[in-house]
């Protein structure tokens, strides 16, 4: 037995769905014995997750791509799941048909995973990769639009609200403790310094919407940001709507999985392939189980410790250099490479700063602010590099 839930039965869809397999009537779904897995993919909280609730209830096996829903109500989701007896698979809520939750929960359920980096949000990374090229942000967005990698409203990809949920999900499976969207810290496109694509090739490296989640010693920090990315470091050589994920631990050292991250066929591989699984794994799968078993603190947001890069918009005048250096040296940063460009109004400075805690970093740069000499707050972003500056030619 093969139904379909939808909103209108008489819309025109390009192809005959078959008699009695259309309905606007979610009951006929819940209720029907024959049918033995759902798969959800109508998007959004409601009524998505009072449904999935049902499904579970009525011991169906339910397979998912909502990833706002399993970031927001995970909890909620498996423990209805695990009362029932049934599985709940959601695999298609990240990166689309890279396969990362099942290497995760199977392949590495004994690996002592302290870091999850990765590219998972494929319509951010193709306008990342077109502004590379010359497109301004504005282009590129129309062109995602044009070839279906953007939605009409790509507030929740531009925003960093996508790739926040998913970091969530990612971060909950690899450190087996409850992680969820609002403990996520994530910043988008929108505010994106003028010019930087152009700086980060001068500094060979390119601009990347990266999401990080760290565990270190029993605290979890997880974040998205627009980053500055090493040309040498695989993250770097991700381009167009593509998704890679680098898994980081113990037993493993480091593992990378690659592949298209924005699309309709992908996600819809990746559902189809939990429903094969679940077919195949009914009453003997351990995946219906909650993957979360401790409890883990959240690490103070300024501790986390990084290079860093700072836009800075100054006078061009003598002394500059001197006071932005100062105040950095205070905080015990260093300035790992500083590059200075003629603006309309003075100077554009762009700075790479060697590793160092956040909170340092941003106390230095709440001073900079301050300086007469500096025109408006400057913008800091994470640097990921596995070189060191004496690597890089910056020492």
């Amino acid at each position: 037995m093969v139904r379909a839930l939808v909103r209108d039965t008489a819309k025109e869809r390009g192809f005959d769905p078959g008699a009695g397999v259309l309905t606007t009537e979610f009951a006929e779904l819940r209720d029907d014995p024959a049918i033995g897995v759902v798969a959800e993919v109508m998007g959004g909280i409601e009524p998505a997750g009072t449904h999935v609730l049902e499904l579970l209830a009525a011991r169906k096996p339910v397979v998912t791509a909502n990833k706002q829903l399993v970031a927001r109500r995970g909890a909620e989701l498996f423990e209805a799941a695990a009362s029932a007896g049934v599985q709940l698979r959601f695999e298609a809520s990240v990166c689309a048909a890279i396969p990362v939750i099942k290497v995760l929960r199977e392949a590495l359920v004994v690996t002592n995973v302290h870091r999850v980096l990765g590219i998972v949000n494929g319509t951010t990374n193709f306008i990342l990769t077109e502004m590379e090229g010359g497109a301004t942000f504005d282009e590129a967005l129309a062109e995602a639009q044009r070839q279906g990698f953007a939605e009409a409203d790509p507030t929740d990809d531009l925003s960093g609200a996508d790739a926040a949920a998913k970091m969530a999900i990612l971060a909950t499976i690899a450190f087996g403790s409850r992680v969820t969207l609002e403990d996520v810290q994530y910043q988008g496109l929108e505010e994106l310094p003028p010019g930087l694509p152009a700086a980060a090739r001068e500094l060979e490296m390119v601009v990347r919407l990266v999401g990080a989640a760290t565990l270190l010693d029993d605290e979890v920090d997880v974040r998205v940001r627009p980053a500055l990315v090493d040309r040498h470091h695989p993250l770097a050589a991700i381009e167009g709507a593509f998704n890679a994920v680098m898994l980081q631990g113990d037993a493993i050292r480091e593992i990378t999985l690659e592949g298209p991250g924005a699309g309709g066929s992908e996600t819809a591989s990746a559902v189809v392939a939990d429903m094969v699984s679940i077919i195949g794994t009914t009453g003997t799968g351990f995946l219906h189980n909650d993957p979360c078993w401790r409890t883990l603190e959240r690490m103070p947001p300024g501790n986390l410790r990084s290079p860093f890069y700072v836009h800075l918009e100054v006078d061009d005048q003598p002394g500059v250099l001197a006071d932005v250096s100062q105040r950095l040296a205070a905080h015990d940063v260093s300035v790992a490479r500083l590059t200075q460009v003629p603006a309309r109004a003075g100077a554009t400075l762009h700075v790479v700063l060697h590793e160092a805690p956040q909170r340092e970093v941003d106390a230095a740069l709440a001073e900079i602010a301050q300086l007469p000499q500096v025109h408006g707050a400057p913008s800091v972003l994470p640097v990921v590099s596995d070189r060191g500056v004496v690597e890089l030619g910056w020492a």
